[in-house]
């Protein structure tokens, strides 16, 4: 999917006046089509299988089933959305929590509605988003737990770093493949043996231990 192709864009969250102001906003520009509004979690389950979506832009708390709940049901099924949180919650463990469970993106719902239409289409094309002022949660997440505190340490090959170095700068598997000329397969594996070496379990928590331990 590229940004020159039309994101289809499916809204779940049971607060009607910022779902429907989200779903204003998304009108107000090209590259996004919004298909569908559920106002509850199992209503938006059924609308992603029905739909299938580019993009589900899902709150964390709702009151029939918890956004992260809902996140999991769609990544164990074949729904092959980019899922974008849409939160007020600045919590560093939601923050864990959702990029942990799959998402690619974590937004809160005070941004101003140019930067939150930057991100959607950052997400749109390839990249994982959260606001700068969530990364320090997330770092302290993660220093916070004992993991390899060097690439050394890690045991990362060359290729592995140079991998690490453009994930932390954001770019997607299939854009990293195309600057190595390898197979975005192939970049797929690489990312999971660095995650595996550095005990974490997502692409940002990855960008976060690289911005902390490979300055310089």
């Amino acid at each position: 999917m590229t940004m020159n192709e039309t994101q289809l864009v499916l809204i779940v969250d049971d607060h009607p006046l910022f779902r429907k102001g989200l779903a204003q906003l998304l009108r107000t520009i090209d590259g996004f089509r919004l298909v569908g509004e559920a106002a509850s979690g199992e209503e938006g389950l059924a609308m992603a299988r029905a739909l299938q979506p580019d993009l589900v832009l899902l709150d964390l708390n709702m009151r029939d089933m918890s956004g992260l709940d809902v996140l999991r049901s769609l990544r164990g099924t074949r729904i092959g959305a980019r899922v974008v949180m849409v939160t007020v919650s600045d919590q560093g463990e939601d923050v864990v929590a959702a990029l942990r469970g799959g998402a690619d993106a974590y937004l809160l719902k005070d941004m101003e509605p140019e930067e939150m239409l930057g991100a959607l289409a950052e997400v749109a094309a390839g990249r994982v988003v959260i606001p700068p002022q969530l990364n320090h949660l997330l770092a302290a997440a993660l220093r916070s737990e004992a993991r390899p505190q060097s690439v050394a340490a890690a045991g990362l090959t060359e290729q592995e770093v140079r991998i690490l170095e453009r994930i932390a700068a954001g770019l997607s598997n299939k854009h990293i493949g195309r600057e190595f000329d390898i197979a975005e397969g192939t970049v797929k594996v690489h990312v999971k043996h660095i995650l595996r070496k550095l005990d974490l379990r997502s692409r940002v928590e990855a960008a976060v231990w690289a911005v902390e331990h490979m300055r310089g």
